[in-house]
């Protein structure tokens, strides 16, 4: 119905581009309008609980981009709003609604592994463009919160709770905030998880899942294209699975978040889910020196 911005230019601009009725020039007046059911916040990360528990007072439905909050407690108070007022906030996590992360989960559910004791991921990308938001401390800057959150929420996702301690190591770019990220997150039974995430490295995501029978090998974890790939190796033979995706990232999620809406279908991405990936967060930063 409406696309708001700071600038009313750039907002005319975005509704001309994308065939959007109206532009408004304040998020507060567009959150204000009656026409309005639901809001996707896809601000900077500092601006996400205040913009979300905004919205929710206002009645609306809201999808945040990841990562909803950049603290638990900032989830915290998202969840009592939206409580409070009877919405739905859901973390804009798209990779979780993609057939390959049930067939991994799936998978790792029926044994195909054995035991989990290892999981190693990450997600880098060779940042260049000047002025980014991603480069301010003060928006929530920083890899971690950029593209760390994806290997952090996964680990969360297959050890099914958050882990209970972390030690990290950063390179700090000339802004201030984390250019490389290597943590490793201890979860109750002794799994370990090892996370990279970087703004200097060339562009590459990955999962290997190790168990005590095999390992799970995934190439494209966090965006699988229509076709994905897992790899399962176990007693020295490899097995090959082709899962069929979303010929459109980001179509299943939204479907998912009508349908919680419209037909109280239970999220996919849960607000526990989204607490559990901010504590992980928030120990990774704390081991790391981050404020």
């Amino acid at each position: 119905m409406a696309v708001a911005s700071r600038d009313a230019a750039r907002a005319e601009a975005c509704a001309r581009t994308w065939n959007i009725p109206d532009a408004v020039d304040t998020y507060a007046a567009l959150i204000a309008r009656d026409d309005i059911d639901a809001v996707y916040v896809p601000l900077p990360n500092a601006l996400h609980a205040p913009w979300v528990i905004a919205a929710a007072e206002a009645g609306k439905h809201v999808l945040c981009e990841k990562p909803l909050g950049i603290t638990p407690d900032e989830v915290d108070r998202m969840q009592a709003a939206a409580q409070r007022h009877g919405v739905v906030v859901a973390e804009g996590v798209m990779y979780r609604h993609e057939p390959l992360t049930a067939h991994v989960c799936q998978l790792i559910a029926d044994g195909a592994v054995g035991r989990v004791h290892g999981i190693v991921s990450g997600f880098t990308y060779h940042r260049t463009r000047p002025h980014d938001v991603r480069l301010s401390a003060a928006l929530g800057g920083g890899a971690l919160f950029d593209v760390g959150v994806y290997p952090v929420s996964y680990a969360c996702l297959l050890a099914r709770q958050a882990p209970v301690s972390a030690t990290a190591t950063v390179v700090l770019g000339p802004e201030g905030v984390d250019d490389m990220c290597e943590a490793a997150l201890h979860f109750p039974g002794d799994l370990l998880a090892s996370v990279t995430a970087g703004f200097r490295a060339a562009t590459h995501t990955w999962l290997t899942v190790l168990g005590s029978e095999g390992t799970l090998q995934v190439p494209d974890p966090f965006k699988p294209g229509p076709r994905a790939r897992i790899t399962r190796i176990s007693d020295g033979r490899r097995h090959d699975d082709e899962v069929v995706g979303s010929p459109r990232l980001f179509d299943r999620m939204v479907a998912d978040f009508t349908a919680t809406v419209l037909d109280g279908i239970p999220a996919v991405v849960t607000l526990d889910d989204s607490r559990r990936t901010a504590e992980a967060v928030a120990l990774v930063r704390a081991a790391a020196g981050l404020p």
